[in-house]
């Protein structure tokens, strides 16, 4: 609630976020503004989906996931009075989420599990048990070189192949124009391709 209440008497967004935003996360932001917990709920069912989907695969553990995707709303609602609306709400939101993840990796005694049996969850009953090992060695061979990047690329990468944002999106959020976005794109599939290789 203290959060809420900084960010009624903080007006980051310089008015009315409804005519700041546009649609929906605009109504929604002002009724959060205003207090509205139920806005925040909403708020969490329009972007939950694709918060999750970047941590889990970031950390490749689905139990984890959920743990820092909470974690990860926890650190917005706490820090709302900062969102200055550059990008969008969903996109800063990935970015937090993304912090989250790194912040969670410099903890004492970490353990990101990496065991097949984490890897393998798949809901069609029909690829056989080989087909499910391959797919889980590949996505951890992926996920292990998206994460050797250097910081930049490793972000652009994680935000928009696994939190599905659009390049302009990333671009607002960085401070940066979309054809600095797209150079930073080729050479982090370029680093990514010769890693995969290297590693096959």
């Amino acid at each position: 609630m203290e959060a809420l209440q900084a960010v009624a008497m903080t007006p980051w967004w310089g008015g009315d976020p409804a005519e700041r935003f546009d649609g929906e996360e605009g109504r929604l932001l002002a009724a959060l503004a205003a207090g509205d917990r139920e806005a925040a709920e909403r708020l969490v069912e329009r972007t939950y989906r694709a918060v999750f989907g970047l941590v889990r695969r970031l950390c490749g553990d689905a139990d984890l996931a959920a743990d820092l995707t909470q974690e990860t709303y926890r650190k917005a609602w706490d820090s709302l009075a900062s969102f200055d609306g550059r990008a969008k709400f969903s996109t800063w939101l990935c970015r937090i989420a993304y912090n989250t993840f790194l912040n969670h990796l410099r903890r004492p005694r970490r353990l990101v599990p990496l065991d097949e049996s984490h890897q393998a969850t798949v809901a069609d009953p029909a690829p056989g048990a080989e087909e499910m090992v391959g797919r889980a060695v590949a996505g951890d061979r992926l996920r292990r070189a998206v994460l050797a990047l250097p910081e930049e690329l490793r972000f652009l990468v994680t935000a928009l192949y696994w939190g599905e944002l659009p390049v302009r999106e990333i671009a607002l959020q960085e401070g940066v124009t979309t054809v600095a976005i797209r150079k930073r794109l080729k050479k982090a599939l370029q680093i990514l391709a010769h890693s995969l290789e290297e590693g096959r």
